[in-house]
């Protein structure tokens, strides 16, 4: 019956995106390999980057269904070598990430660890990705699933590798990282183990298995060699998740290994490393605490730990954008910071920190309230309000005549929600059948 089944459902053409967003209790469409590469670039922005779910299927079913698929016969070209131009502490974490993609999504296989190392430098090198390894590597950390690789959203971090296997996986990220490229998974941006089946599965090009891991392309011009060539950003974030395994994470005062930056709140680094460790939340990252997340998920307003530095704040703000097309950081130092929206004036005057993010425009700027911390350079300060004096007869002196617009990152209009009456669709006069 499940042979019967199988036949059936690999025969159905495929669906259309639209329709495969709006069925996902359906069956799974079915997952062609065979897409030629266009040579011309699109005037398209690049492919929008799904979470990894799954379609509900049996362990066995999901491996019958992904054997049947067939594997792309177009060219499989190995990737350029990858050599990391950034700074010696920004190799560092960025080894460390790396290793940590490794050993939690592979384990301690030498052959998967470079393959998923081979992903991830790819991912950097596409548009359509986080320009530094940590990014790439720790993007959709903030949700309780569906983020970009499943270890850093599922609980595993909880788990403690063993130091000789550490020390393995560091070695092959020291290696991808200096410029060795794996050859067999080519220009793949996206792998999955051979017993699930990812909803994405059906827009991309299968090019080749390493173990139980499938690897995949895009399709088209954005999975051709051209599309490879986007520069990587060398300042590596600081990702506290990984403190406890990576020295090199460890960026607070007083942090110690186990410890997350939120764990600093409870007492002393002395007093808490006493205590039993707890896993890192995920939105406690490099020093900032999740506390509102404006409806449309653009906007996040968040507590800056006490110990962290302001210097630090664009590195952890690009860490909690990554991967998103438009994102705005508001951060405010513990104690002021805002429970909930729309934001008043004073509240948007006691902002200390502040990001824009736009993958469309490449538009990514932080500013800061140098009326709490004086910036060198002006042009990285928030504008403060200025009050207008009334005019008139009878206006008082020192009376405001109006509210002044709030500028820039400190619009309160972008945190109000607008409603748009639906388009009256013009009607559509019923087809003429003819005999």
């Amino acid at each position: 019956m499940w042979l019967l089944w199988l036949v059936l459902f690999v025969g159905l053409p495929m669906a259309t995106a639209s329709w495969e967003a709006g069925n996902r209790s359906a069956a799974p469409p079915r997952l062609a390999g065979t897409g030629a590469a266009d040579a011309v670039r699109p005037p398209s922005l690049p492919p929008p980057v799904e979470p990894l779910e799954v379609y509900a299927l049996e362990r066995d079913q999901a491996r019958a269904l992904n054997a049947a698929i067939p594997f792309s016969k177009a060219a499989n070209p190995a990737a350029r070598p990858f050599v990391f131009a950034g700074s010696e502490a920004a190799l560092a974490r960025a080894t460390d990430c790396l290793a940590a993609a490794q050993l939690y999504e592979a384990g301690d296989d030498m052959a998967g660890e470079r393959a998923v190392a081979q992903v991830v430098l790819n991912r950097v090198r596409h548009p359509a990705f986080p320009k530094t390894v940590c990014g790439v590597v720790f993007q959709g950390q903030e949700r309780t699933t569906g983020c970009q690789f499943t270890f850093t959203c599922d609980g595993a971090l909880a788990r403690t590798p063993g130091q000789a296997a550490w020390e393995r996986a560091r070695a092959i990220a020291k290696q991808a990282l200096a410029g060795k490229v794996f050859k067999p998974v080519g220009h793949a941006t996206h792998y999955h183990t051979d017993w699930v089946v990812p909803y994405w599965s059906g827009s991309l090009d299968k090019v080749t298995a390493v173990g139980t891991h499938l690897f995949f392309r895009w399709r088209g011009w954005w999975g051709t060699p051209p599309a490879f060539r986007k520069a990587q950003d060398m300042d590596e974030p600081i990702v506290s998740r990984i403190a406890r395994l990576s020295p090199a994470h460890q960026g607070l005062p007083g942090l110690t290994p186990g410890m997350s930056p939120s764990m600093l709140a409870g007492g002393t680094a002395t007093e808490l490393a006493g205590k039993p460790q707890q896993p890192v939340e995920a939105n406690a990252i490099a020093g900032a605490r999740l506390v509102v997340m404006v409806p449309g998920a653009k906007s996040f307003l968040v507590e800056l730990a006490r110990e962290s530095m302001p210097d630090n704040w664009p590195a952890m703000a690009r860490t909690f954008c990554a991967g998103r097309r438009e994102c705005r950081i508001m951060g405010w130092r513990a104690g002021n910071t805002p429970s909930s929206v729309p934001l008043s004036g004073e509240q948007m005057e006691n902002m200390t920190f502040a990001y824009i993010h736009n993958a469309a425009t490449g538009l990514q700027r932080s500013l800061w309230n140098c009326a709490q911390f004086p910036r060198a350079n002006r042009n990285e300060c928030m504008r403060q309000r200025e009050p207008v004096i009334a005019e008139g007869p009878g206006a008082a002196a020192d009376a405001p005549k109006s509210t002044p617009p709030l500028i820039g990152v400190r619009r309160q209009e972008r945190f109000e929600t607008v409603k748009i009456a639906p388009p009256t669709l013009p009607a559509v006069a019923a087809p003429t059948v003819k005999p």
